[in-house]
C-alpha cells in the first residue's frame, strides 16, 4: 500500500478525549476514528490488523474441528423471553419493533440463537458433539463507553458454541477450546492469565475469564505467585485465618459520641479498623439484608448477591434500617431477630470486636460472634485485599489490574431446556443438549496488543499481527531514488512480503517519526547516499538495530529475517 494514496492520516498529538496510551496511539496512527459514542470506524491500517487477528482465530478454531457459521444480528424477542434473559439483560439490550410491530432486539450475545438452531437441526445423539463459531457483530447499549476500543457499544466477537450429549463431552471440548484461546493470545503476543470469574447473566458452571495484564485495566485480579490460583476480585476468596481462642471479657457498652463511621470510631477508641465490625444495609427482592464485615473490609456485592440468593441490591433507607430496630451509624446485629443477617468470615473466630449498640452515641466492646450474636448466613462476602492468604496454598495474594479479553462458560442445559432443544439418546429418550459458550472481543484484543507493545515513539507490533511486514521509506524525490524504491516495492510484493510504502513528499524526519509511530516490524530506507554505494538500511523496530545490505540482497535478507 502506498501512503500517498492511502486513506487515513497520522496525528502528531492525540485528541483530548483519549486518556489511555493505547487509545492515543490508535488515533495517532490512524487505525480507527470515533463516529459516535461507542461506535468506532476501523480505517485501512486498523482493518489489516483486525484481519490478521481473524486469520489466527480461523486457524486455531479449524485446528480443533470447529465449523464456521453465521447467525443474524437482529433476534426475535420471543426467544429471549423464553429463556428469561429479555428482562434480565436490562437496559444494555437495545430493543425495537419492525413495521409489523414484532418485538426485536440487537443481539448482545447469541446463546438463544444457537439453542434455537440446535432445536431445529439436531434430532439424534448421532449428530453430537458439534462445535460452531462465528466472528460477528454484537451490540450492547453500554451505560458508559470507555478507552477507545476497550468498551464499545457495537463490537466484533469471536463466539464459539459447543453442543454435546452430556457433561463429560462438554468438559472435554471446554478444555480444547480453552487451549485454542490461549494459543490465539500467545500468537498475538499478549501476556495474560486465566482467572475464576462470575457467570453473570450467562449462567452455567466454571466461568473462566482471560485477563491481559494492564495498569489501565478496570478489573482487579487476585493472583498467587506461589501456585496457580488467580481470580477476578468479584469472586476471589481468601484463605481463612486460624480461630482466636483467647478468652474475651464480657460484652460491655461504651460511649462513642459523634462516631458514626468506622474511621471516627477507630480514632476515638485508638484501635485499628480491623478491631471493629462494620454494619452495611441493603434492600433486595427478599427484603432488608443486614451485612456485617470487619471494619477494614469492603462488601463485595456480587458475592453478597450469591450468598443471599438475590438478583438486586440497593442501599437501604433510614426508615428501613430503623424499622428492624437498628440505628444508622451505630447499628449492631446484637439483639436483632427480625432481619436477615449475613456475616463475612472476617468477623467469625477473631475474638472480640467493637460493634454498634443500636443506640445513638454508643458502641459495644468485646463483641464475639457465636457468643453474643448469630448470623443467618456466614459466607465470604468481602473483597480480597493484597496480602490475604491464598485459599489454595496459604501464600500471600497480590492484586493486579487486568483487561478482560475472553470468557468461557459451561452453560449446560439452561438455554436448550428453555427452548426445547433436545436429542434422542440410544434408548430413544429425549434429552436436553448440553451447551458451552466461548468468546473473545476482537477490537478489545487489538487495543490490548498495543497496550502491551509500544514505546515512547509509538506502536511496536508483534510480527504475527502487524498491518504490514515492512515499512519502505523513500528519502528524496529524485528519479534515482524513486526508481529504486519502486523496484524494491514491486519485488517485495512479488515475493509475498506485505509492504507499506511511504512515497509521500515529506521530510525525512516526518517519515521516520511516522514509521516509528506505525510500528511495522522492519523499516527499509532507500536514499541518495546509500544508493551511491548500492546499499539500503534495514532497521528492526523492536530492537533499533540497523543493518546495511546490498540492493541485490534485499528480498533474500528480508525473507530470511521474516522467517526467523
Amino acid at each position: 500500500m502506498r501512503m500517498s494514496s492511502g486513506f487515513g492520516r497520522t496525528l502528531r498529538e492525540a485528541p483530548s478525549e483519549a486518556e489511555l496510551t493505547a487509545h492515543q496511539l490508535i488515533l495517532r496512527a490512524g487505525l480507527a476514528r470515533q463516529l459516535l459514542a461507542g461506535g468506532m470506524a476501523l480505517l485501512p491500517l486498523g482493518m489489516r490488523v483486525f484481519r490478521r487477528i481473524e486469520a489466527l482465530m480461523h486457524a486455531e478454531l479449524a485446528a480443533i474441528g470447529a465449523g464456521e457459521f453465521r447467525t443474524p444480528v437482529v433476534h426475535a424477542a420471543s426467544l429471549w423471553q423464553q429463556t428469561g434473559r429479555y428482562a434480565q439483560y436490562g437496559e444494555a439490550m437495545l430493543r425495537f419493533e419492525n413495521r409489523n410491530q414484532q418485538a426485536l432486539l440487537f443481539a448482545p450475545t447469541h446463546e438463544e440463537a444457537v439453542a434455537e438452531l440446535a432445536r431445529r437441526e439436531v434430532d439424534s445423539y448421532r449428530q453430537l458433539p458439534s462445535l460452531l463459531y462465528q466472528i460477528h457483530t454484537k451490540y450492547r447499549d453500554e451505560l458508559r463507553v470507555r478507552g477507545g476500543l476497550l468498551r464499545l457499544r457495537e463490537f466484533t466477537m469471536l463466539d464459539a458454541y459447543s453442543l454435546d450429549a452430556d457433561w463429560a463431552g462438554l468438559d472435554a471440548v471446554y478444555d480444547r477450546v480453552a487451549l485454542a484461546f490461549e494459543t490465539i493470545f500467545e500468537r498475538c503476543g499478549v501476556r495474560f492469565t486465566a482467572v475464576e470469574a462470575d457467570g453473570g447473566e450467562m449462567g452455567g458452571r466454571e466461568p473462566r475469564e482471560y485477563m491481559a495484564f494492564s495498569s489501565s485495566g478496570e478489573d482487579t485480579l487476585a493472583v498467587c505467585q506461589s501456585c496457580n490460583y488467580a481470580a477476578n476480585s468479584e469472586v476471589a476468596v481468601r484463605g481463612q485465618s486460624a480461630a482466636n481462642d483467647d478468652l474475651v471479657p464480657a460484652m460491655s457498652e461504651i460511649a462513642t459520641p459523634a462516631c458514626t463511621t468506622i474511621a471516627e470510631l477507630a480514632a476515638f477508641l485508638q484501635v485499628s479498623e480491623a478491631q471493629t465490625a462494620k454494619a452495611v444495609f441493603f434492600n433486595s427482592e427478599k427484603g432488608l439484608i443486614f451485612v456485617v464485615v470487619r471494619g477494614d473490609r469492603e462488601v463485595n456485592e456480587i458475592k453478597l448477591r450469591a450468598a443471599a440468593g438475590v438478583s438486586v441490591l440497593e442501599p437501604a433507607t433510614l426508615e428501613q434500617i430503623s424499622a428492624v430496630g437498628a440505628v444508622a451509624g451505630y447499628a449492631s446485629p446484637v439483639g436483632l431477630s427480625n432481619v436477615t443477617v449475613i456475616a463475612d468470615h472476617s468477623v467469625v473466630g477473631v475474638g472480640g470486636l467493637v460493634a454498634g449498640a443500636n443506640r445513638s452515641g454508643y458502641h459495644l466492646q468485646n463483641v464475639v460472634y457465636g457468643r453474643d450474636w448469630q448470623a443467618t448466613i456466614v459466607a465470604d462476602i468481602a473483597n480480597v485485599e493484597a496480602g490475604d492468604a491464598c485459599p489454595q496454598c496459604g501464600a500471600s495474594l497480590s492484586l493486579e489490574r487486568g483487561i478482560e479479553i475472553g470468557h468461557i462458560f459451561k452453560l449446560g442445559t439452561r438455554y436448550t431446556e428453555a427452548l426445547g432443544a433436545t436429542y434422542l439418546d440410544p434408548q430413544g429418550q429425549a434429552q436436553p443438549i448440553v451447551m458451552g459458550s466461548y468468546g473473545i472481543g476482537l477490537e478489545r484484543l487489538l487495543q490490548v496488543i498495543i497496550e502491551q507493545h509500544h514505546d515512547e515513539k509509538g506502536i511496536v507490533w508483534p510480527a504475527c499481527v502487524a498491518p504490514f511486514d515492512l515499512h519502505l521509506v523513500q528519502l528524496g524525490a529524485s528519479a534515482t531514488v524513486s526508481d529504486a524504491a519502486n523496484q524494491l516495492y514491486q519485488q517485495l510484493n512479488a515475493a509475498g512480503v506485505s509492504v507499506l510504502y511511504d512515497d509521500r513528499n515529506e521530510s525525512a524526519g516526518v517519515k521516520f517519526n511516522d514509521a516509528d509511530l506505525l510500528g511495522m516490524p522492519w523499516r527499509l530506507t532507500v536514499g541518495e547516499r546509500g544508493l551511491k554505494q548500492q546499499v539500503v538500511e534495514l532497521r528492526n523496530r523492536a530492537t533499533g538495530v540497523v543493518d546495511t545490505i546490498g540492493l541485490d540482497e534485499v528480498v533474500t535478507m528480508i525473507m530470511m529475517k521474516d522467517e526467523g
